[in-house]
């Protein structure tokens, strides 16, 4: 036999080799979560439908990213921790919410990232256009919280539905939405109902010039067309089933979001970086065209497709990331005509009901947080330094701080 008869030969039973046990893998990593296929279709079930249920689903995912930025986390909670409050730094009837757009590589973006490993549920890095947000109380100068918005989706039924969309008119007008991916309240002002002032927050001046100035004239990645966008709506889902943050978010006359469906419980949470990386390699055994193919223009659904691709070479039935996991889904109008010229292509933004930050923040304030502090004193007992334990991977899966 020829040296490259062996070499392929070998090759062969390598990629057979890493196929059996990557099937192995999946099926013990699925068990694990308490997942289980449905007699009657195949599908993936677990019991229960809580949010409980729901956070212990995520729980492995977040173990893994805390074990990840473990480094990271040591380096600089020593150095942020003085930026996350008590509870006895809050007045409620002082709280001064203050918006500070945030870029890569300084304090602030740090400040971002430790902050957004507190979360019970995992948040992505968002995809292509991006914009990032501390939300301040300027009367301690200690986070609130934070906002992050980027581009969505291309495919989500319940907002194409919502806004009368055909394929070819979503085509043409997506770059004017954005969704808010990491979007809540730190402890203590969560305690507070802080996630509402945060969700409010997307529906401002602030945000929208700044969409504007940043991708207002942008040429588009494919079509090298010139965009001319305008941030018309931002949509956001609920990690955790039905949402009470965003129910009924309103402020005066102004509605800031309306739920507009749910998810049909499709996605790739349930599958944690080092099992994806694997699919990753088994697929550039196989010279798969997905297994590199990530970079910016080619969509937020890259990893869906690669899973995909990978699950369907692996044997499995793409059904597999049919997980079940519903999330409700909340639409936000920046301008007060945004649904018919998302529809249409056609108008003039009307966005003489966009207030400030500063407005909002105060208007937000009093309907929500200084009446909450007055109903639910607990915040005042909460301590900074209890940050660190939500930055551990043994915590308490029950309801510590408002999640998307």
């Amino acid at each position: 036999m020829s040296k490259k008869k062996q070499k392929k030969g070998a090759s062969i039973v390598a990629i057979a080799t890493r196929q059996a046990n990557l099937k192995r893998r999946v099926r013990r990593h699925l068990k694990s979560l308490g997942f289980k296929r449905s007699a009657v279709d195949g599908h993936l079930i677990v019991e229960g439908t809580g949010k409980d249920v729901i956070r212990a689903l995520h729980q492995a995912q977040r173990n893994e990213k805390l074990r990840l930025n473990k480094e990271f986390i040591a380096q600089q909670l020593p150095k942020l921790e003085k930026h996350f409050a008590s509870g006895s730094d809050i007045d409620p009837t002082k709280i001064k919410p203050e918006l500070e757009l945030i870029h890569s590589g300084t304090w602030k973006s740090d400040l971002f990232r430790l902050a957004a490993l507190t979360w019970a549920v995992p948040v992505s890095n968002g995809f292509g256009r991006r914009l990032r947000y501390l939300v301040w109380d300027r009367h301690n100068d200690k986070l609130i919280g934070l906002i992050a918005i980027g581009d969505p989706v291309f495919n989500l039924s319940v907002r194409d539905k919502h806004i009368g969309w055909d394929v070819k008119a979503r085509t043409q007008r997506l770059v004017n939405i954005l969704d808010a991916y990491v979007l809540g309240a730190v402890p203590p002002y969560n305690m507070l109902l802080g996630g509402k002032l945060v969700a409010s927050l997307i529906r401002t001046r602030d945000i929208y010039n700044d969409f504007t100035k940043a991708y207002g004239n942008l040429r588009g990645i494919i079509s090298k067309k010139e965009k001319n966008a305008r941030l018309l709506a931002v949509t956001t889902s609920s990690s955790l089933g039905r949402s009470s943050v965003y129910n009924r978010l309103k402020l005066g006359d102004t509605q800031y979001f309306s739920d507009i469906g749910f998810t049909r419980g499709w996605g790739h949470f349930h599958i944690p970086d080092d099992l994806f990386f694997e699919m990753r390699n088994y697929l550039r055994d196989l010279k798969h065209k997905y297994a590199d193919k990530h970079r910016f223009g080619q969509g937020p659904n890259w990893r869906l497709r690669t899973t995909r691709a990978a699950l369907t070479a692996l044997g499995f039935k793409d059904d597999l990331l049919k997980h079940g996991i519903q999330r409700e889904v909340f639409f936000c109008e920046l301008a007060k005509n945004a649904r018919r010229m998302l529809r249409t292509g056609k108008g003039r933004a009307d966005l003489s009901t966009l207030l400030s930050a500063e407005e909002v923040g105060a208007l937000a304030v009093k309907r929500w947080m200084a009446p909450r502090a007055e109903r639910r004193p607990e915040y005042k007992a909460w301590l900074a330094s209890n940050i660190a334990t939500l930055l551990t991977e043994k915590r308490n899966i029950g309801k510590v701080a408002e999640m998307r």
